[in-house]
């Protein structure tokens, strides 16, 4: 018998140079180009918690020469700015407003002459 219980011809060939159809072994043999080239195709991040919401617009402290346009406060929430990063160098005392800062951010800006506060 030539099928061997597979039926017609070609019913049971080329699917072993490819590991397999489809999503067969995405788990298992295939993992690791499932990282590489697919890594959300099971949908999730483990390493972020579920409510984790990421900053979409921060700035750095070496940028807020450019917006200050000649002023001494800023106000980075009004401008659409979330976040206070700590790259790079202060030209001036600024007085800054922001929702969340870090702490290099703040050192710098306070060695500055400046000062960092929160708005609620």
């Amino acid at each position: 018998m030539r099928t061997h219980g597979y039926g017609q011809i070609g019913q049971h060939r080329h699917s072993g140079k490819q590991g397999g159809h489809g999503n067969a072994g995405l788990h298992k043999h295939k993992w690791s180009w499932t990282i590489k080239y697919d890594p959300d195709h099971f949908g999730r991040d483990p390493f972020r918690p579920p409510g984790y919401i990421r900053p979409s617009t921060w700035v750095n402290v070496g940028d807020l020469d450019a917006l200050a346009k000649g002023s001494k406060a800023l106000d980075l929430t009004s401008m659409g700015v979330q976040k206070l990063l700590g790259s790079g160098s202060v030209g001036g005392a600024y007085a800054v407003t922001v929702g969340v800062f870090t702490k290099r951010a703040q050192a710098k800006v306070e060695a500055a002459g400046g000062k960092v506060a929160v708005k609620e």
